[in-house]
């Protein structure tokens, strides 16, 4: 491998996670030449679903059936439906995420279904693993800073998405209703309308279920992927693991499966630093508003709270908005107990500025009665009559509450 192909792996790897793409996209052109690029990554709680290129590109729809039938390590080369027409498309699967991960690239229009270079298809497939073994990085890691802005986006998407849903079934079944009416009479078109709205619903209603299949998980898969990751660190060891499976058959959001298995990991290796243990029980339990992730010892029960230290594990359960809770038997053992809950929490609401109310005249106005000039001087200034700056103050006196033109210059300053 020379010099310019690590720079370049390097150069995509360092992006933020929404520009990737472009990256990979660019890389790969003189390789594997494309008008678009789109990928469908199950990683991604908040944005599974991205396109680079601009023109006629795929839906998340379209990607779909490429995702389920794609062979990892093998990219495939052939037509399919993009941007509602046939397309000649290179395909790259990856297992390098649990669920797959999936890279489209779109050939412009009359290319040659099998031109695509052997060689250039190896390295698109090399390096749509690199990439996507990065991602799956990030999300196991569920490090706070990257988990916070995740849930936000996901909650902010799952809003959009619910509500959006909810209006185009509420006009859809309305059309429905209203084509259905026996009151019309107009028989074609009204079977051919029926149609028509009646596979708008089934396509919205299979929409939602792809987008609840990439951004949430079985509760029971979740944990059945948390103790694949746990027996290899006990393989060699004299501790036995004990794990307890939700009795439940919901789904989690993303994000609190990754987190939850990050946070029992990190539990599990202070846990087996005590060497009195000899058993640990893992189990997760799940009640309508929150996952209880338990590790319990059977140690001699010394553990402190300050063994937890004051990084990644309480800082991922922080910003979760969940607690620690530790129950320590002397001579017992401890459980530790990270509590999170399944709703994001409520981003704190910001104080408003006080001088958001203000036009932009007026707060020019303000800041000239801040640096303490008279009417005229600020008529003046700002090329106005003296009984428009009267104006202007009357106005910002009553929009801040005060009473006078030192008040209000000292808010302006408290705000500067």
């Amino acid at each position: 491998m020379d010099a310019l192909t690590l720079t370049t792996v390097y150069e995509i790897l360092r992006q933020p996670l929404g520009e990737i793409l472009p990256k990979v996209s660019a890389a790969l052109a003189p390789l594997v030449p494309h008008v678009d690029a789109a990928e469908l990554s199950t990683h991604c709680a908040h944005s599974p679903f991205k396109t680079t290129g601009g023109t006629e590109g795929p839906t998340a729809a379209e990607l779909a059936p490429l995702l389920a039938a794609g062979v990892p390590g093998s990219p495939w080369q052939g037509v399919a439906t993009i941007g509602g027409r046939e397309r000649e498309v290179v395909a790259v699967s990856s297992h390098a995420t649990r669920r797959g991960a999936l890279l489209v690239l779109v050939r412009e229009d009359g290319a040659d279904p099998d031109a695509a270079d052997p060689a250039g298809l190896a390295v698109a497939q090399a390096l749509w693993d690199l990439v996507t073994s990065h991602f799956d990085r990030f999300a196991a890691e569920a490090m706070p800073g990257a988990l916070a802005r995740s849930r936000a986006a996901a909650d902010t998407r799952a809003r959009v998405i619910a509500e959006l849903t909810a209006s185009h079934t509420a006009a859809l079944s309305g059309v429905l209703g209203v084509l259905r009416s026996r009151a019309l009479d107009d028989t074609t078109a009204r079977a051919t309308a029926t149609d028509l709205a009646a596979s708008a619903l089934i396509e919205m209603r299979a929409a939602q279920r792809r987008d609840r299949a990439l951004a949430e998980e079985p509760a029971q898969d979740a944990f059945e992927r948390l103790a694949g990751e746990l027996r290899p660190m006990l393989r060699h060891s004299p501790v036995r693991l004990d794990l307890g499976a939700p009795d439940s058959d919901r789904s989690l959001a993303a994000d609190v499966a990754h987190s939850a298995r990050a946070i029992v990991r990190a539990l599990l290796l202070v846990v087996l630093e005590q060497d009195s243990v000899r058993r640990v029980h893992v189990g997760w339990q799940l009640t309508e508003h929150e996952l209880r992730a338990s590790v319990r010892d059977d140690g001699a029960g010394a553990l402190a709270p300050c063994d937890l230290g004051a990084g990644t594990v309480r800082d991922r359960v922080d910003v979760l908005g969940g607690r620690l809770d530790m129950d320590i038997v002397p001579g017992w053992g401890t459980t530790i107990t990270a509590v999170i809950p399944l709703a994001t929490p409520e981003a704190p609401v910001e104080a408003a500025h006080p001088l958001t109310g203000l036009g932009e005249r007026e707060v020019e106005v303000l800041r000239h009665l801040a640096l303490g000039h008279r009417n005229r001087r600020i008529a003046e200034e700002l090329h106005i009559s003296e009984s428009t700056v009267k104006f202007h103050v009357a106005n910002i006196l009553a929009k801040l509450g005060v009473d006078s033109r030192g008040e209000a210059a000292a808010l302006f300053h408290a705000a500067a």
